[in-house]
């Protein structure tokens, strides 16, 4: 039987990573390529932080071709959409039928995705989607998956939050309201081993910086909402 020529949209992080090997697990489908997208100001995968010299040791790692979407340091969403289609439009073109990720229960980003591949004549794959994220996170210590939070959000954690190596007394104590997983955004990492890695990734943690960013607008906005929102972030060294 033919397999399904799938790309996987790849952020490095453990969500992704475990979303993959589940993929690999299923007999109908071949992962042919990663796909992420890279803050070209800073050289940075972009939401995580993480240098683009480390994704690449982890794509590599994984020994699955990968393509990078070079996206500006604040891009809009027309640019960033058209990035999206001319990768998209190259894929299609080279075979690929499906495109996968490792969202687990936003209702909203995955009526996106599968809204915009369908203009492409695509198919969105989610091998986690809808699992118990305490149970998803569980599954991931115990299959072997190592992995490191890289950036988080101020509201719940403080600089001493990143650059943890997530285990089991990590998910136990994690603050009041905060998804296991980091599904709403709380947290993002880096995942630098498991069972779809040829090799652990080597890195050493560097320094731990804070940044704030604008919210995004929407029409209910109060005159009381925060107009920004702060992120600490962990630079891991090659």
């Amino acid at each position: 039987m033919q397999k399904i020529k799938t790309y996987f949209n790849w952020s490095s992080g453990k969500d992704s990573a475990l979303a993959l090997y589940y993929l690999l697990q299923d007999g109908r489908y071949a992962v042919d390529e990663l796909i992420t997208t890279i803050n070209s100001h800073y050289n940075r995968v972009s939401m995580h932080g993480l240098r683009k010299e480390l994704l690449i040791a982890q794509t590599e790692a994984v020994n699955i071709t990968s393509n990078l979407i070079e996206l500006p340091e604040m891009p809009s969403m027309e640019i960033y959409e058209q990035k999206m289609l001319e990768t998209v439009s190259r894929l299609k073109s080279e075979g690929f039928t499906h495109s996968a990720f490792g969202d687990i229960f936003l209702e909203d980003l995955r009526t996106y995705r599968e809204e915009q591949l369908a203009k492409q004549k695509l198919k969105a794959v989610f091998p986690i989607w809808k699992r118990n994220t305490k149970e998803l996170i569980n599954e991931f210590l115990d299959l072997g998956f190592k992995t490191i939070v890289v950036c988080a959000n101020s509201k719940y954690f403080n600089e001493d939050f990143v650059g943890t190596i997530i285990d089991k007394n990590f998910i136990d104590n994690l603050p009041k309201g905060v998804d296991p997983c980091g599904e709403n955004g709380e947290f993002h990492t880096f995942c630098f081993d498991g069972p779809i890695f040829k090799n652990p990734i080597p890195f050493t943690t560097g320094e731990k910086v804070y940044r704030e960013y604008d919210n995004p607008k929407t029409e209910d906005d109060s005159i009381c909402k925060n107009d920004k929102y702060g992120i600490w972030y962990c630079d891991l060294i090659p």
